[in-house]
């Protein structure tokens, strides 16, 4: 079966379940999904929560894209997003291959500038443009880099990296985002910039949860938090180490370890009332109100849904909070609303996300899942439901 099938989750579980040669109870039994939760999942009867996803993936030994779909290649096309993917690839490559004697790279100061602006565009969800602006900026970087080779300029290609990563994570492409990191690692030693190499840990524990492998995320966030150590104390260190926090709680979450999730967000918690809002911060989004947005999404990985709902309506999001992580959370409120049988709610708030956020959410794997939930939960939705779930080419 071909990744990019716009079939629901649940006909790629089954589908890679019989080419296993698995009954439903003995996938059930290796994955401890239990019996129930399985069977439903592949009749479409019920959504798969990420958690789900990831526990089928490792004991069927696929990537979890595999079940997911991704990358959704033909809505890629239609948002002509699919041949913006392979300059960057190309431009990831050549990281190791000297000054291009093509390439005449404008001043550092306004390189610096462009790379700033790609990653407020990233917060901004303008994914396309910035997908057509990095590679040549990459390529500007990377001669650069060679030949005046400076901790400043070494930093700005770390950060061209950097939002490689972003995007290739939003538009469902997980290897290539890993190379990114890998590229980010390499620029930040030559930079000798801890904080750089912390927050890059932390990119790739993250990269670890979605793939459902949370030993190895843990341990990435033990790394992260150890590599800052060698930093300069101040606020830039204290804003990654909050964020690591965080990301380490969802982590928590997922694996529905409710103690060690509420630690982190503790710890969090106090380093956001220290920093106050950070949220251009190495663009991490950090302070009170990410600390508020984690907790509902860690509760929702909890399967504690009323609860994520309950905490989400108590929030208040400051006005020009980062749109990208303002329809993250809309996502994450939505799929909480619909396992609490609020129908209308859930679908309120995906339309919410799309219009914050229309390329990242169309790309978004929970999106997906939970529109499939509404859809199968057969209550009756407005029109404007079909209407969304074309758009996502379901």
């Amino acid at each position: 079966m071909s990744p990019n099938t716009d079939e629901r989750a649940g006909a790629r579980i089954a589908h890679v379940r019989k080419v296993r040669r698995l009954t439903q109870r003995e996938l059930a039994d290796l994955s401890h999904v239990s019996y129930s939760t399985l069977t439903k999942v592949e009749q479409g009867v019920l959504p798969a929560s990420p958690s789900v996803i990831g526990a089928l993936a490792r004991a069927l030994s696929v990537p979890v894209t595999e079940l997911t779909g991704q990358p959704y290649l033909e809505e890629l096309r239609q948002d002509q997003l699919d041949g913006l993917i392979h300059p960057i690839r190309e431009a990831l490559n050549i990281y190791d291959l000297g000054p291009d004697p093509e390439v005449r790279p404008r001043p550092v100061e306004e390189l610096e500038r462009h790379a700033e602006k790609l990653c407020a565009m990233v917060r901004a969800t303008d994914i396309k443009q910035v997908s057509t602006d990095l590679p040549g900026l990459i390529h500007e970087a990377t001669t650069t880099a060679h030949t005046q080779p400076a901790d400043r300029t070494w930093r700005l290609l770390a950060s061209t990296y950097r939002t490689a990563y972003d995007v290739t994570t939003k538009l469902g492409f997980p290897d290539l985002c890993m190379v990114a990191l890998d590229r980010m690692e390499w620029a930040a030693q030559r930079a000798s910039d801890p904080v750089l190499s912390g927050m890059r840990q932390y990119l790739r524990a993250l990269a670890y949860l979605r793939a459902s492998d949370y030993r190895t995320g843990k341990r990435l966030v033990g790394l992260g938090m150890a590599t800052l150590e060698q930093a300069e104390p101040g606020r830039v260190t204290d804003v990654v180490t909050g964020q690591l926090h965080l990301g380490a709680a969802v982590m928590a979450g997922r694996d529905k370890d409710k103690d060690t999730a509420e630690g982190h967000l503790g710890e969090a918690e106090r380093i956001a009332g220290q920093t106050g809002p950070a949220e251009k911060v190495q663009w991490l989004s950090f302070g009170p109100t990410n600390v508020g947005v984690h907790r509902v999404s860690v509760l929702t990985e909890l399967d504690l849904y009323a609860e994520a709902v309950d905490s989400a309506q108590g929030m208040t999001i400051p006005e020009g909070w980062p749109p990208s992580r303002l329809a993250h959370h809309h996502a994450e409120v939505a799929r909480a609303e619909m396992w609490t049988g609020r129908t209308d709610a859930a679908f309120r708030s995906l339309l919410k996300a799309r219009k914050l956020a229309p390329q990242q959410t169309r790309y978004h794997p929970t999106v997906r899942e939970t529109y499939a939930g509404l859809e199968a939960a057969k209550r009756r939705m407005p029109e404007s439901f079909g209407n969304y779930g074309s758009w996502l080419g379901m």
